[in-house]
């Protein structure tokens, strides 16, 4: 950025001032922001501003709706629509000019400007602030200060791209000054940087064709910088390329931010969808992109979404969540899922997006989430995982991964799964911002650029086969070994038995009847007991018990289950008792034992049993009916490197060293008094 540009960051950064007491410190941009889209949107309608005026003036009462005369109006001085116009005659310069009554004037001037203008202001909150502006003896004050030369944003002074990188900058200030709350909508310029690269590197798309479309797209785009940062990186190569940025953001305060953004870089900002939820609310249902970069929230609950979510999920993959839901608390992988529903079905489409660990292991297999992974991989989506460091980003400073995803893999990557453990390649900040205390030089950039190229195995660099994460979950059961004695002990668990437990509930709502039947019931209660205690001696045999179990309870007449779940509550395990079996002889698994091996897809079932479960359980056998799939990465198990415990000598020296530290600590305390 030039010395011109820096002085023009610099000098709106420094109107922030103006707001100290009637603003707080991070609700200086909601101001400073809006104030200067307004400044931009006003020197750039300067040229054909009379032409549009004039227009107003000669249809207004004549024609219904003016939008097309005025925006055919509003142009360039290279005569080309700048897509959007305002019909007052009210201008910065003419606005300070009636200092007593700029609130009106100005209200008149924002409700001047075309629909598409309108809908950024209204989602600034501006009306609100100029209000609260002129409450405070403020508004004409930093009208003035944003029609100083200084500010001039004219575009013969300063071009779309120029006020762009100055809009960004601001944003950027902004955001790392508010560093806790941004952090949900602005993402570190060293990470984008990083997936920016990632999904360009091998793009099976010649950047340098002169007659290239490109559609990129981010489906919670925050103040757009993934975007910009993708085109710019598309520039680079070609600067002919038609480079479509598409977006959706739920903020209504970012969304304007970025909106206006996009406006200001010449960018289609109708292609800005928002404000509203990407998961319930897809504005853009038919698209589908070359490129897609996003850092969807992380942990963040989805059940606002809920309703629509799971309408659409039963479409299968009719509609976006074909693959499963994940848990309401974390609505990661339904992002994930959405940008993969986006990639083009002839073409390829690359995807860059980040998440913290939760959605890699999250999620037993049959769950949602393990669903959602064994999809992504089995369809061969997943190129490739970089661990980044920690303490990268403003609001949290836990680990996060980048995940490469490609519907169409370069032939040696085919099947395969590369992880890169890039978690030591950082820098530490100067100043910490937040909680971001680390960041990635372009060094650290080129060098996890090269990690991820070279696809050959070392230290920091694992290739997987596809199904090396993938695992049958089997239910292992063992056999129901019981045996059965009337204690006192015992006898204390039939009033966890429900149908024992009710037999001393009353329904009735009159005090008298209640009372009546709860005793009448306790006595059936005490009765079944002294029938039950008349059992004096052990079993081991579940068919024996049984029988003296009922002979003892005839003349209850109660049902089968009551007796069974009697029968439970007077049992205990005992491996020495008699197997319990069904009435075809085989064996009944016990609940309490039942135990579930995950056993690596690579790997034969039977085998893995004969040798890691039949050695210890001979009698222990498998419930195959209830096989379950799993996908899950346990991405540091697999970069895990062991350190051998300190010595006992090294571990007694410092216990030495501090003793002796304190001991000269309380020594000099005892000397002072």
């Amino acid at each position: 950025m030039s010395n011109n540009f820096q002085e023009k960051v610099t000098f709106i950064w420094d109107l922030a001032d103006l707001l100290r007491g009637a603003y707080k410190r991070n609700e200086y941009q909601k101001v400073i922001l809006p104030f200067t889209v307004l400044k931009r949107f006003d020197s750039v309608l300067e040229y054909s501003k009379k032409d549009v005026l004039d227009n107003y003036n000669n249809y207004k009462d004549t024609i219904g709706n003016l939008e097309p005369i005025l925006s055919r109006a509003a142009v360039d001085k290279d005569g080309n629509e700048l897509g959007f116009y305002n019909y007052s005659k009210y201008d910065f310069k003419s606005l300070i000019q009636d200092p007593d009554h700029i609130e009106e004037n100005l209200m008149h001037y924002l409700d001047s400007f075309s629909p598409n203008i309108q809908d950024i202001f209204e989602n600034f909150y501006i009306k609100n602030h100029i209000s609260r502006l002129s409450k405070a003896n403020l508004l004409f004050l930093l009208i003035k200060k944003f029609s100083e030369s200084r500010v001039d944003l004219h575009p013969d002074k300063v071009s779309n791209h120029e006020m762009g990188t100055i809009f960004e900058e601001l944003i950027r200030k902004f955001s790392e000054q508010s560093n806790e709350e941004a952090g949900e909508h602005f993402t570190p310029r060293d990470v984008v940087k990083l997936m920016t690269s990632l999904i360009f590197i091998e793009n099976g798309i010649h950047l340098n064709d002169p007659n290239l479309i490109i559609k990129i797209y981010d489906p919670a785009c925050g103040t757009g910088g993934m975007l910009t940062s993708c085109e710019n990186f598309i520039r680079e190569f070609n600067t002919t390329a038609d480079v479509v940025l598409y977006g959706q953001e739920i903020n209504q305060e970012i969304y304007a931010i970025c909106k206006a953004d996009m406006l200001i870089k010449g960018e289609i900002s109708d292609n800005i969808k928002g404000p509203s939820s990407t998961l319930s609310e897809d504005q853009l249902p038919d698209d589908r992109f070359d490129f897609m970069i996003s850092n969807p929230p992380y942990g963040r609950k989805w059940e606002q979404d809920k309703e629509a979510v799971v309408k659409e999920a039963e479409q299968g993959f009719e509609g976006r969540f074909g693959a499963g839901l994940p848990r309401i608390n974390d609505g990661q992988l339904l992002f994930l899922e959405h940008m993969l529903s986006k990639m083009k079905k002839d073409e390829k489409s690359r995807i860059a997006v980040i998440t913290n660990g939760s959605p890699l292991f999250t999620g037993d297999a049959g769950s949602g989430e393990s669903n959602i992974r064994k999809w992504i991989i089995e369809n061969d989506y997943l190129e490739a995982i970089i661990g980044l460091p920690d303490q990268l980003f403003y609001n949290t400073g836990i680990r996060t991964y980048i995940w490469v995803l490609t519907n169409q893999k370069p032939e040696e990557r085919k099947g395969k799964i590369q992880l890169v453990d890039a978690s030591k390649k950082y820098i530490k900040m100067r100043k910490s911002l937040g909680n971001k205390r680390h960041q990635l030089s372009d060094d650290d950039i080129e060098n996890i650029l090269d990690l991820y190229c070279k696809f050959d195995e070392n230290d920091v660099i694992k290739v997987f086969d596809k199904e090396d994460f993938g695992y049958t979950k089997v239910t292992v059961e063992r056999p129901l070994q019981l045996n059965f004695e009337v204690t006192e002990e015992r006898l204390e668990n039939l009033h966890a038995v429900n149908a024992f437990s009710k037999l001393a509930v009353s329904k009735s709502k009159d005090p008298e009847t209640k009372l009546l039947e709860e005793n009448e019931g306790k006595q059936v209660q005490d009765e079944i007991t002294q029938a039950l205690q008349r059992i004096d001696k052990p079993y081991q045999n579940w068919d024996e018990f049984e029988k003296r179990v009922k002979k003892a309870l005839k003349q209850f007449q109660l049902s089968p289950a009551f007796i069974k779940n009697i029968i439970m509550a007077l049992s205990e395990h005992d491996d020495t008792a008699d197997y319990v079996t069904d009435a075809k002889g085989n064996n009944k698994p016990d609940g309490k034992l039942r135990d579930t091996e995950k056993i690596p897809l690579k790997k034969d079932i039977d085998e893995y049993f004969q040798r890691e479960v039949l050695p210890y359980y001979p009698d222990a056998w498998m419930d195959r009916k209830k096989d379950k799939i799993g996908y899950e990465i346990n991405f540091t198990q697999y970069f895990y490197q062991y350190q051998p415990p300190r010595s006992l000598e090294e571990i007694e020296n410092d216990i030495k060293k501090v003793t002796a530290e304190i001991q000269e600590l309380i020594k000099e305390d005892l000397d002072e008094t």
